[in-house]
């Protein structure tokens, strides 16, 4: 029973770090939202920080605001659904297959 004990902390440990490098190389991919044929495309990081926001020069002479922020908005939901998906399918091996007894 105690090497059973150690066993599952080993694996424990070996979890946690490997859940620790798939969050940091996630935190450090870049994913793009576009809209539009991309008339407007948002980066983002994988920590969801702003890295780029273009427009393109059309667009802005096109003087519309209300299509440039609906534009900004799809934009926005495409990056962020992207990182929603990515991260589960990159953390969700973690915590969807995590079956410990007592637990």
């Amino acid at each position: 029973m105690r090497g059973n004990m150690k066993n599952m902390m080993k694996q424990m440990q070996k979890m946690q770090k490997d859940m620790a490098s798939s969050q940091e190389e996630l935190n450090q991919s870049v994913f793009t939202g576009v809209a539009n044929d991309d008339l407007v495309k948002i980066t983002l990081d994988g920590k969801r920080e702003v890295k780029a926001v273009e427009i393109k020069e059309e667009l802005m002479e096109m003087n519309d605001h209300e299509l440039l922020e609906d534009l900004v908005q799809i934009a926005l939901k495409d990056v962020l659904t992207q990182i929603d998906q990515e991260t589960e399918k990159v953390m969700g091996k973690y915590t969807n297959d995590l079956n410990i007894p007592g637990f």
